[in-house]
C-alpha cells in the first residue's frame, strides 16, 4: 500500500501502521476471504466458542462499519435478518438493512423500534435474538477517560439489549481492559444465565479491548 501524501507518509505512526498491517495474518486472511476488515474474525472466534448465532434469527449489529460482522453473519446464516448501524456509512451488504447515525439519538432508536416492532419505552416485548456491539469511542489517549467513554456506550447498548432481546437471547459488547463497573456487571449477570469476558485471539495483543458475551437472557417481567 502506497500513501501519495508525502506529509502523511513521512509520519512514523503511519509507517508503523502500514508495517503492522502488512505483517498481520488476519489482514491477509480477511483480504483472501473477502471480508471488509480483520474484525470479522473477532466475532467468528466468539461465535465458535459460545455458538450464539444460528440461521433464521434477528440480529442487531451496533457500531457496524465497515460491516465485517454483518457480512459474516449474512454470509454464514443467510436466513437471518440483520440490522446494522453506525455513525459512519456502511456500504450495502446483501441481506442487511443499514442505518447511518448516532445510536444514542432518538432518530436512530426510532428506526430500530420501527424495524424491530419494539415499543418505544417498554421492557419485556423483545423481538431480537442477538445484539452485538463493536461500538467504541474516539479515544483521547487518557486511559481513565477512554474507559469511561466506553462504559457509557456499553450502558446504552445494554439498555437496548434489555428492551430488544427475546428470552434466551445473547448480548455481545465491546468493553475495555478493566471490565465494567461493578454495578453494571451485576446487572448483566442478573439478566443473563451466563456472562463471560473474552479477548478473541484475533484481537491485537496491544489493544485494550475485551468483549462481554452474555447468553441466556432471562427476560424482563
Amino acid at each position: 500500500m502506497k500513501i501519495l501524501n508525502k506529509k502523511i507518509a513521512a509520519k512514523k505512526s503511519s509507517v508503523a501502521w502500514l508495517q503492522r498491517q502488512a505483517a498481520d495474518p488476519y489482514v491477509a486472511k480477511a483480504q483472501k476471504e473477502g471480508y471488509r476488515a480483520r474484525a470479522a474474525y473477532k466475532l467468528i472466534e466468539m461465535n465458535e466458542k459460545f455458538k450464539f448465532l444460528r440461521n433464521g434469527q434477528v440480529v442487531v449489529d451496533l457500531g457496524a462499519a465497515p460491516g465485517s460482522w454483518s457480512q459474516y453473519i449474512a454470509r454464514t446464516y443467510p436466513k437471518t435478518r440483520i440490522f446494522a448501524m453506525d455513525l459512519l456509512e456502511i456500504s450495502p451488504i446483501v441481506g442487511v438493512e443499514t442505518y447511518q447515525g448516532d445510536f444514542t439519538s432518538d432518530a436512530a432508536l426510532d428506526w430500530l423500534n420501527e424495524k424491530l416492532g419494539l415499543p418505544a419505552d417498554e421492557y419485556g416485548h423483545g423481538t431480537v435474538d442477538v445484539v452485538v456491539s463493536d461500538m467504541a469511542p474516539n479515544t483521547v489517549g487518557h486511559k481513565k477517560t477512554d474507559h469511561i467513554r466506553q462504559m457509557v456506550l456499553l450502558e446504552y447498548a445494554f439498555d437496548f439489549a434489555l428492551r430488544a432481546l427475546k428470552p434466551g437471547g445473547t448480548f455481545v459488547c465491546k468493553s475495555f481492559t478493566g471490565g465494567t463497573t461493578n454495578d453494571l456487571l451485576k446487572q448483566i449477570k442478573e439478566n443473563f444465565e451466563s456472562v463471560h469476558h473474552m479477548k478473541p485471539p484475533s484481537s491485537r495483543k496491544d489493544s485494550v479491548e475485551m468483549f462481554i458475551v452474555a447468553t441466556g437472557f432471562r427476560g424482563c417481567a
